[in-house]
């Protein structure tokens, strides 16, 4: 099945965003599951690997800087490209990028997100 869609794991406590992101990319020929945070985000890339994740960094329960965490320091799922989405200023790109456990992000977009912005690099890191 050469046309099989590729799939996006949204991870966001919001609704909203959950709703706006998965409508975008559907619109765009993905498929979308959403998970509300971190732990829920893990549980469902044990049940199926996503081809690309988009992170929200601020999020109650399992943040998204540990599940990053775990994501690239497991060696069958650090191969996931991720784009961090987040509300926080530049200073945490530059925490994140730095940090030596782990590789910074493939993605990195500011919130409010730009939606030819977010889909042009899903193409671009699914593609």
């Amino acid at each position: 099945m050469a046309d099989e869609k590729k799939r996006v794991l949204v991870i966001d406590d919001e609704p909203d965003t959950q709703t706006y992101f998965s409508s975008l990319l559907e619109d765009h020929g993905y498929a979308v599951t959403v998970a509300k945070d971190g732990a829920e985000g893990l549980t469902m890339v044990n049940q199926q690997v996503p081809d690309l994740i988009t992170l929200d960094i601020s999020m109650p329960e399992t943040s998204g800087v540990r599940f990053y965490r775990d994501l690239k320091e497991s060696p069958q799922w650090k191969g996931i490209p991720v784009i961090i989405i987040t509300g926080i200023s530049e200073d945490f790109r530059s925490f994140i990028s730095s940090r030596k456990q782990v590789p910074p992000p493939e993605g990195y977009l500011a919130k409010p997100v730009d939606p030819q912005e977010l889909v042009a690099l899903v193409n671009r890191l699914t593609g």
